[in-house]
């Protein structure tokens, strides 16, 4: 028990150094730290602790579904599915389907089909979106008598679809915000039609309104050839401004059939920065039989109805997978890969308020807790000297590492550390200070027993190390049930947790027993000091 290799002592040390040159850049005043981060080369940049927006702040935006915009897919959808229904049914109109603000209307002479298509044009507000049951129906359907039907989307109708619109777009700005890094960003519903957005340590919104404010609307569509019908072309910008581009109105492949989409960058073209976009099944195969049936022709990519590239087709592409170049900047391939890899927003939001906020409980509250955390920490450290002396020296030692490595482990996530977090902390310093008392009692009750100093303490630390190791378990499994049900400071109370929960396995039984087993060597004791 108490020989211990050099190379261990060597390798807890060279940890525990690490550890602490890791978080020191945390500590040094802003100044300070800008002129480390040029003095140090680009692969060895420092990082530092990311406080949550209930410490430092952060940006603050509150975003609402244009409801216009809802309506009119809406109608447009509902025209579309009227269509539908006239062709299945070979019914005919006279006059066409008129678009109105809220609906379609059209006129069906014969009595005989209005009876047989009206049913069906009920039915469609079983499928419509936003219908629910046993509520309001979403669309309305009259026949005034003369043979004009109209179709009408009902305010329930719209108020479902701006709700359903709100929970899709939150799945969706979770995955960009996500993507953004690990900032434990809050994103909650505020009332029927708005979503708030929190990301603390973003102190500029700017890059995160570019993120939120993009649909990403990928399309594929053909370049026009000479003596093709205008009426088959629309004329669109392109994204380097060098004027407008012919291209074909139909499109041949959905950035809907994407399933990822990264940076990265071309060698050929002097590690100009890219990104490279993968298809799935239908998608690969829609791609892989336009470009084998259109080889010398321009193949334009269209976002946002902006042509951001328009390559020749020199052979075909079947592997499913291609590259988009458009003189990007880095930043700009990485907000375009992740608007891409999240998906469309189904519906288009409007970014009524931004602010940077500051604390969000206060600086009172942020004082408040620093005083407990210290408080706390400092009566664990007075009772265990007291209880245990110089045992319960090497006890306060390992604890002081414990919660090194815990900042240590925050920098190396990313993870953003809360007021929860703080609590989590502070938890983990009394579950790390219990796994000394363990090891120290059952050490105390062997020497009770009349066993031997060595004996006593081999033994306290092999039998009290089952325990120590079930009642940690437990804590992590209740610790990854907070973090991967939990959001945003519950996720960081979680992380803080599970970080300590790992390493009291090394500093209250390793580093505690290292040091020990130097004690014993140095002083020889007749006696155990507990």
């Amino acid at each position: 028990m108490l020989r211990f290799a050099t190379w261990k002592i060597i390798a807890i040390l060279a940890l525990t150094l690490a550890a602490v040159l890791v978080i020191l850049p945390s500590t040094l005043a802003p100044a300070s730290f800008k002129a480390l981060e040029h003095a140090l080369p680009s692969w060895a940049q420092p990082r530092t602790i990311v406080l949550g927006l209930d410490l430092q702040g952060g940006s603050y935006v509150m975003l609402e579904v244009d409801k216009a915009s809802v309506l009119h897919t809406q109608v447009t959808n509902l025209r579309d599915d009227v269509r539908r229904i006239l062709r299945e049914e070979k019914v005919a109109i006279t006059g066409g389907i008129g678009t109105q603000a809220r609906g379609v209307q059209l006129r069906i002479p014969d009595a005989a089909d209005r009876a047989k298509v009206l049913p069906k044009f009920r039915n469609l507000a079983n499928s419509f979106a936003g219908a629910k049951i046993g509520g309001a129906p979403p669309i309305e359907v009259r026949d005034s008598g003369d043979g004009l039907v109209q179709i009408t989307v009902t305010e329930a109708g719209v108020t479902d679809k701006v709700r359903h619109a709100v929970d899709q777009s939150i799945e969706v700005i979770r995955k960009r915000v996500d993507a953004l890094g690990t900032r434990e960003a809050s994103i909650q519903r505020e009332g029927d039609d708005r979503i708030n957005v929190q990301v603390p340590g973003l102190q500029d919104p700017k890059q995160l309104k570019i993120v939120l404010g993009e649909t990403a609307k990928l399309e594929f569509r053909l370049v026009a050839e000479p003596g093709q019908s205008p009426s088959e072309l629309e004329e669109l910008e392109q994204s380097d401004q060098s004027g407008k581009i012919a291209i074909e109105k139909q499109v041949m492949v959905q950035g809907e059939d994407l399933t990822d989409a990264q940076p990265g960058f071309d060698q050929q073209r002097g590690g100009e920065p890219v990104v490279n976009f993968r298809f799935n099944i239908r998608g690969a195969q829609k791609f892989g039989e336009v470009t084998s049936k259109n080889v010398g022709r321009l193949f334009a990519i269209v976002l946002d109805n902006k042509v951001i590239s328009a390559p020749r087709i020199l052979q075909p592409i079947t592997g499913g997978s291609g590259q988009i170049s458009g003189h990007f900047t880095v930043e700009q391939a990485n907000n375009l890969s992740i608007l891409l890899r999240a998906g469309a927003l189904p519906a288009k939001l409007n970014i009524i308020e931004e602010r940077t906020v500051g604390p969000g409980l206060g600086q009172d509250s942020i004082d408040a807790g620093k005083r407990a955390a210290y408080v706390g920490a400092g009566l664990v450290v007075v009772y265990m000297l007291i209880t245990y002396g110089v045992f319960g020296i090497f006890a306060n030692l390992a604890l002081f590492v414990h919660i090194a490595f815990i900042f240590a482990g925050l920098v190396l996530l990313g993870s953003t550390l809360t007021l929860p977090g703080i609590a989590g902390i502070v938890l983990t310093i009394g579950m790390a200070v219990d796994s000394n008392v363990l090891i120290y009692e059952r050490i105390r009750e062997e020497q009770h027993g009349g066993r031997s100093i060595l004996a006593s303490l081999d033994a306290g630390f092999n039998r009290a190390f089952a325990t120590i190791v079930d009642s940690n378990v437990t804590m992590f499994v209740a610790a990854a049930i907070l973090y991967f049900l939990g959001s945003g400071p519950v996720r960081g109370f979680a992380v803080s947790l599970a970080l300590g929960i790992l390493t009291t396995i090394v500093t209250a039984v390793t580093m505690t027993r290292m040091m020990i087993a130097i004690w014993y060597h140095y002083a020889r004791p007749t006696r155990l000091p507990i």
